[in-house]
């Protein structure tokens, strides 16, 4: 869990839940990151928006030695990642990419959210599918499967590095979400790329107004000097949001 230090400020957070991770990738791009995109993990609820930070847990295969038939609540590292959770956290579960049983169910998902974490990640599956969807929750799984997650996964580790989605996770990583998917920003270079790529965000909302009014992306996208002009005085009658 990150400490007090670590974290990110919340109004920053709540700049990334209005910039997509398709601009999100292309500003850690340009810092040289160029694997931070889960691949096959998708939203439940592509309306609902995630920016959190990475509270990470590491399942491995499932071994009759390691998992007795009842889970222990006080024991299971699974239970207490549930209950250790909280505001500004991120669930991210390294499954192995392996669907074949759940992660966890809709009764661990309800007390995540009543915690008061931003959501959860997963490249394995949930079960109790249907009843997730309507916890408002951003949620992100590879698949989904009705099986017990003791079945296929021991979960063995809390708050370690992790992959997740072919990406690698550090807790207090930003992990931020949208209907496209979900992309991991390394934590010491966060708030320069969510401030960048909002910014990117901005200038873009214009470029594209100005395609929809007739413009010819010639010398509109890329912008040349005199789109940029127009994109500053733009900016001073649009007032985007901006960190104080």
């Amino acid at each position: 869990m990150p400490t007090e230090l670590d974290r990110i400020d919340p109004r920053l957070l709540e700049l990334a839940t209005q910039v997509s991770t398709a601009t999100l990738t292309s500003q850690l791009q340009k810092r040289g990151f160029a694997n931070t995109f889960m691949y096959g993990v998708v939203a439940l609820r592509p309306d609902l928006r995630l920016a959190g930070q990475a509270f990470t847990l590491r399942y491995i295969p499932a071994r009759e030695d390691l998992d007795p038939v009842e889970t222990d609540n006080r024991t299971s590292k699974q239970r207490i990642a549930v209950e250790s959770v909280g505001p500004g956290d991120v669930l991210v579960i390294d499954a192995r990419g392996d669907a074949r049983a759940a992660t966890l169910g809709d009764i661990l998902a309800t007390r995540i959210k009543l915690r008061g974490a931003a959501g959860i990640v997963t490249d394995g599956a949930f079960r109790d599918t249907p009843s997730i969807r309507i916890i408002d929750l951003p949620t992100y799984a590879q698949g989904q499967n009705p099986y017990v997650s003791t079945r296929v996964h021991h979960p063995l580790e809390i708050n370690v590095p992790i992959g997740c989605g072919g990406v690698a996770v550090m807790p207090g990583d930003a992990v931020v979400g949208d209907g496209e998917g979900v992309v991991v920003i390394p934590r010491g270079i966060a708030e320069d790329v969510i401030a960048a790529a909002y910014e990117q965000d901005q200038r873009e909302e214009f470029i594209r107004d100005k395609i929809q009014r007739g413009a010819s992306i010639l010398g509109v996208y890329p912008p040349d000097e005199q789109t940029l002009r127009e994109y500053e005085e733009w900016k001073r009658g649009h007032r985007p949001q901006r960190l104080r």
